[in-house]
């Protein structure tokens, strides 16, 4: 009689090659969709839950045998921490698994609303040339403008290290400003919204970053200046935002997560052509794919053989 295998429910697919790896260990199952209910009723049997979607609050109410949850990613605001330490479940993630991706989305948004190179391009190498050229006349180098990052921590650090080889002077607020990377001059809120003339989100979305940047806050930065959000949607009031930049006072603004997702109709005023959307994937390259499906695989076995996350967040659960 073959033994039975330990369940391992995925809220969403991993990269294919990973889920064969792991499938030798464990029966996977992969929900076939990440509705709340979906999940409640999947997770009462499994023995460890990866998570790509965000989770309901309830979530732990529902499982019965539950050794761990692993996050295929970095952030951990899919997950009810306080329920899952609560309970003694340990948690852990994938940090710098898609520092790259996030820090090349960043830089490539960057040149999107300020060199955009599609609106350059000769579809017609003779009729486009006349038209096409004179574009160039407003267009802004990155070089020797002021970069402003709020949250400086792993990706942050990777960005500031890319912004400054492009010859940008770059400003970060943080909560340790004492760890700030070389390169990197403090500033607190007020002095990196009125100082940057372009502005990157990359802290975790807490109580205090909650509606972080406001309609005070945007009225602090420089006529034109850019907002990048690759942190979480709700870090920015986005009826504020978007009053700004109809009322033409930024330049631009790319908006990688969104107060809902999948963005409902209607949360964005249709025809703003200074603002980027896209579906959440700064951090989903194959290569980020590859990294974070291997260290998923890699901690989930571990905990199957009886051992600790290498990457546990909620070590307290031991103490």
């Amino acid at each position: 009689m073959s033994p039975v295998l330990p369940k391992v429910l995925l809220t969403n697919p991993m990269q294919e090659a990973e889920r064969i790896r792991l499938a030798a260990h464990a029966q996977v199952i992969v929900a076939p969709r990440a509705d709340a209910d979906t999940l409640r009723a999947l997770v009462a049997d499994a023995d460890v839950l990866v998570v790509r979607a965000k989770l309901p609050d309830d979530i732990f109410d529902h499982q019965t045998r539950l050794k761990g949850v692993v996050r295929h990613g970095v952030g951990l605001d899919m997950i009810p921490m306080e329920q899952a330490t609560a309970r003694k479940i340990p948690v852990a993630n994938m940090p710098g698994s898609n520092t790259a991706s996030v820090v090349e989305y960043c830089i490539n948004a960057m040149f999107y609303l300020q060199r955009n190179m599609g609106s350059l391009a000769l579809r017609d190498p003779v009729g486009d040339w006349p038209v096409n050229r004179p574009r160039a006349d407003s267009m802004r180098e990155l070089n020797g403008q002021i970069l402003g990052i709020v949250g400086v921590g792993t990706i942050g650090g990777a960005l500031a290290k890319v912004a400054g080889a492009l010859g940008m002077r770059v400003i970060g607020l943080s909560r340790r400003p004492e760890n700030l990377p070389k390169g990197v001059e403090f500033a607190d809120k007020q002095a990196l919204f009125s100082k940057a003339d372009i502005v990157v989100l990359a802290c975790p979305l807490t109580a205090q970053t909650r509606k972080l940047v406001d309609a005070p806050t945007l009225g602090l930065m420089k006529p034109g200046a850019l907002l990048i959000n690759v942190s979480r949607g709700p870090v920015v009031d986005t009826a504020a935002l978007m009053a700004a930049l109809q009322a033409g006072r930024l330049g631009g603004a790319a908006l990688d997560v969104h107060d809902v997702q999948p963005i409902p109709e209607g949360l964005y005023p249709p025809g703003l052509g200074n603002l980027l959307l896209t579906p959440h994937v700064a951090g989903i390259t194959e290569s980020s794919m590859t990294n974070m499906s291997r260290g998923t695989v890699d901690e989930v076995l571990r905990l199957l053989r009886g051992q600790r996350f290498a990457n546990l967040v909620n070590p307290e659960i031991f103490e």
